[in-house]
């Protein structure tokens, strides 16, 4: 399809018709609900509107540059020619039955699997019979097995879809699987005890026998975290000096300030898993974390986001502009200095971003929380930056913030860094094989007060620039108690006017050169 048109005058009738064309393309294929994500330059294949709108934004903002392949509107990306994939379905009950009960986008978006106008999972793609951990057989119907069985994680969590239209009963709405998370969540959101949720399934399942409804709390919570939606509870000092993890698990006061791990005395725990209240012990400090190498093998385990982290060497545009991380020096730098690691596109390189904000909106509480954030940037650009793609690794709780401290939390997370170096075996649901999945942390993403905190360099002092470090420029204000920076001269050419005009600056002219 010849999309040169794109290039034209936006005022002209050749690109009015093109915008037709596509509005065609886009409609017959991916549309829902008769609206399309708009492509244009302000809503980036976000938002979603109706044909006249998205029309009007074309023309006034134009399509987003770089936006070739029609991904998110039906274009299959995976071949030269521009074929469709058509996202409809041929019965009109299933697709009512996708509307209200998408338990499908909702693990997408736990396992960060998008299909972006593709069904990366389609209805035919079945485990067989005989399915077992260590003998797996998956395929597709009419088609041969794979080339080599998927590992262990793989096989669990297509297990787990496979199940996730399991009907709550026969002739329902609903699978048992949206069942179970809707539940959940009202048990979270109204505080409910476990034992008094488990005496609700029990007294559901007398009303309801011919309905397929879990026996206890605690074998909801076991689906749950099959589905790989749950997180470490990892005890620290509340003087932030360690974990209580790893070989100091079983520590009960930090061994660097003697405080004790518990709170003062016991707190009562109704929610036990066997019935009756008992006495537990109550942490003084708990931190929330999300274990990364299971989410990152799981981007693997769909033949879209798993083309998707190819998408860096396969289908970025070359040319010498800066469009993506990998156009960077930084990057380059990197695949030079490991090309163990450059070798294979699938490896990932990772951002870290780490601040902190306050809960609920609630700027006069004192009370903040430290969110530490991971970015794949092997996804296209207009895919790495979307919320959804960013994967959690874990909650600091704090009142004022971790500060230097924050290297005691980061210890989990530099562990399984190590690991992904090494490498860990990983399926790749596209080329259908287990390879070597290894990751890079390439920058950090932070303020000048976090990244003091991340770097352990003082951005507060004398030498606050960590550039410059002994070379920067300061001056003490004696009246303001206070340093101030100057010297932005030195990166000035040589016989710049600047550098001698003594009465606008620090009254010295300035021969220097920017430091190395």
């Amino acid at each position: 399809m010849d999309r040169s048109w794109m290039k034209l005058s936006r005022v002209s009738n050749a690109y009015r018709n093109g915008v037709q064309t596509f509005l065609n393309f886009a409609f017959q294929n991916a549309s829902q609900e008769n609206m399309i994500l708009c492509p244009c330059k302000k809503c980036g294949n976000i938002n979603w509107h109706f044909r006249e709108v998205v029309y009007e934004h074309l023309i006034v903002d134009g399509f987003i540059r770089g936006y070739k392949k029609w991904i998110f509107h039906g274009e299959c990306t995976s071949s030269g020619t521009s074929s469709t994939i058509n996202l409809t379905y041929p019965d009109t009950d299933y697709h009512q039955y996708v509307r209200q009960d998408d338990m499908e986008g909702m693990l997408r978006d736990a396992f960060n699997m998008h299909n972006h106008g593709e069904q990366s999972f389609p209805p035919n793609f079945i485990a067989s019979d005989n399915c077992n951990i260590s003998g797996n057989v998956f395929c597709e119907t009419g088609t041969s097995a794979p080339d080599e069985e998927p590992n262990e994680e793989a096989v669990k969590f297509y297990n787990l879809l496979n199940k996730m239209n399991e009907e709550l009963y026969e002739g329902s709405k609903y699978s048992k699987l949206s069942f179970c998370i809707c539940l959940f969540h009202l048990k979270c959101l109204g505080g409910w005890t476990g034992n008094s949720f488990t005496m609700l399934l029990e007294f559901l399942r007398e009303m309801f026998p011919f309905a397929k409804i879990p026996q206890s709390c605690q074998d909801m919570k076991r689906l749950i975290k099959d589905l790989g939606l749950g997180y470490d509870k990892i005890h620290s000092c509340p003087n932030d000096c360690m974990l209580y993890w790893g070989d100091q698990k079983n520590q009960q006061s930090c061994h660097v300030c003697s405080k004790s791990r518990w709170m003062n005395g016991n707190t009562e725990d109704v929610n036990g898993d066997k019935g009756g209240a008992h006495l537990r012990k109550k942490p003084v400090k708990v931190m929330r974390y999300f274990p990364q190498i299971p989410r990152l093998q799981k981007l693997f385990m769909s033949s879209k986001t798993a083309d998707s982290m190819r998408w860096h060497n396969d289908q970025r545009t070359n040319d010498g502009l800066l469009r993506h991380p990998a156009d960077s020096l930084a990057w380059k730098s990197f695949d030079s200095k490991f090309p163990s690691i450059a070798s294979d596109p699938r490896n990932v390189r990772l951002g870290l971003a780490a601040d902190s904000f306050n809960l609920f909106k609630i700027m006069s509480t004192s009370y903040s929380t430290w969110p530490v954030v991971l970015v794949p940037y092997n996804l296209p650009p207009w895919i790495c930056m979307k919320q959804s793609s960013f994967i959690l690794s874990m909650i600091i709780p704090r009142e004022k913030g971790p500060e230097n401290d924050i290297d005691v939390y980061l210890q989990p997370l530099i562990e399984e860094l190590k690991q992904l170096w090494s490498g860990v075996e990983t399926y790749d649901v596209l080329r259908k094989e287990n390879f070597n999945l290894r990751a890079a942390l390439l920058w950090t993403i932070n303020d000048f007060p976090a990244y003091a905190n991340l770097s352990s360099w003082s951005t507060k002092g004398r030498y606050v620039c960590p550039c410059c470090a002994a070379q920067t420029c300061s001056k003490w204000l004696y009246n303001g108690k206070k340093f101030s920076y100057i010297g932005h001269r030195r990166w000035l050419d040589g016989n710049h006017k600047f550098r001698f005009q003594m009465t606008l600056f620090d009254g010295i002219e300035e021969y220097r050169g920017a430091p190395e």
